[in-house]
């Protein structure tokens, strides 16, 4: 078993490292960047905090929901990776990650947008679904591409993503009751 386990990471190795040239011309490694950080958690996080805030009724429920959603995704996320230790390609580009998050496998940032898509496409307004429905796999892709993620560091991040949307859609009738009460609470 290990052999095997040995020979898919060597090969995802040699595909990841060869998806690592792609960007070579400024205009597209400044576009893997864009997309790379607009996975961020702080980005995502913050801009639907500021829809709750800013919105009463359904968008400050669904920008709520979203948030639940994304923070129970990124605690099995930083299990996982805490689990496994997979440390993340050699490379110069994303010091940041490589500071606060040595750890690949899987990608948050693939997950992360593979939740939104599958939060987007059965709660959101059908604008928002498709929109993320086609950023969601570039926030992977580049990922691989400028050398912070494996290809199957993506992959399966984007199948835990996808699991935990649909879980947390499984869980919204139960998730909103939670906010309501909160809500309740804080006299909001």
């Amino acid at each position: 078993m290990k052999e095997w386990l040995n020979r898919a990471f060597n090969a995802d190795a040699r595909v990841s490292k060869d998806l690592r040239g792609l960007p070579e011309k400024h205009f597209f490694s400044v576009l893997a960047m864009i997309f790379a950080h607009s996975g961020d958690s702080w980005f995502w996080l913050g801009g639907l905090f500021l829809v709750w805030l800013l919105n009463k009724g359904q968008w400050r429920d669904w920008a709520a929901f979203l948030i639940a959603g994304l923070m129970i995704m990124a605690v099995v996320v930083v299990i996982l990776k805490f689990a496994i230790r997979r440390p993340r390609p050699e490379g110069e580009w994303g010091q940041i990650y490589r500071i606060t998050d040595p750890h690949s496998f899987p990608s948050g940032h693939a997950a992360r947008s593979a939740a939104l898509a599958v939060l987007a496409l059965f709660v959101g307004p059908p604008w928002f679904a498709i929109v993320v429905l086609l950023w969601a796999p570039w926030v992977g892709l580049s990922r691989v591409a400028l050398g912070v993620h494996y290809l199957s560091d993506v992959l399966v991040g984007w199948v835990v993503g996808g699991v935990m949307g649909l879980i947390a859609l499984a869980c919204q009738p139960w998730i909103m009751q939670v906010l309501d009460w909160g809500y309740r609470l804080l006299g909001i």
